[in-house]
């Protein structure tokens, strides 16, 4: 059976113990986590481009289709990218074989600002992330690295907003992680929905 097979089908070994859905969803929904383990196995070109053609049909106001994904895969790519981590993060995501920086147009087509640039482009992540899971890769997105350091080695225009940087490869062994994280190498739970849900109005404190 296929990677994407199990992760259609069946909760996979990790996830059981740490997530229990409290309603049926597909099991790829659990399955999806955030490891920092990366093996050394390369991704190759056609199922990157799988994940960021889903990324591409990802939902957004007006059809604006806002993000934009900057990919690095080679060695001389990936140490750019490793600059404009923080030191935390790059002590495991120095192992990740490619990273892509999420960015969006802040500005339609038109030139009006878009409200709705950032809330497309996180859409545009859960796609990837999804996607890349039923190929059997791991995804982790960041929020700790420089902006500013990014968008000047990157050659960013300012219409564009950074938003994080996705590492995608196949999941390692987390003995190899700084032993600090190795403890951290497990799926997370999630609020009741009871907590996230408010009915016709948020009630008052």
């Amino acid at each position: 059976m296929s990677n994407s097979s199990l992760v259609l089908n069946q909760i996979q070994e990790e996830v059981q113990g740490h997530r229990k859905s409290e309603y049926p969803v597909n099991p790829v929904f659990l399955n999806r986590w955030s490891p920092r383990a990366y093996s050394n196995q390369k991704v190759s070109d056609a199922d990157l481009l799988t994940v960021l053609e889903a990324a591409r049909w990802a939902p957004s106001s007006f059809n604006d289709q806002p993000w934009r994904f900057i990919v690095a895969k080679t060695d001389e790519q990936l140490a750019v990218f490793h600059q404009f981590l923080n030191e935390f993060n790059r002590s495991w995501a120095n192992k990740a074989p490619v990273l892509v920086l999420i960015a969006s147009d802040k500005t339609r087509a038109n030139g009006d600002a878009n409200p709705a640039h950032t809330f497309d482009a996180g859409t545009a992540w859960g796609y990837l992330a999804l996607q890349a899971k039923l190929l059997g890769l791991a995804t982790h997105a960041i929020g700790g690295f420089d902006k500013a350091q990014a968008r000047t080695l990157l050659n960013v225009p300012d219409e564009f907003d950074l938003h994080a940087v996705v590492t995608i490869g196949y999941q390692g062994d987390a003995s190899l992680l700084p032993e600090p994280l190795q403890q951290r190498e497990v799926p997370n739970e999630r609020r009741p929905l009871q907590e996230i849900i408010f009915e016709g109005s948020v009630p008052s404190k």
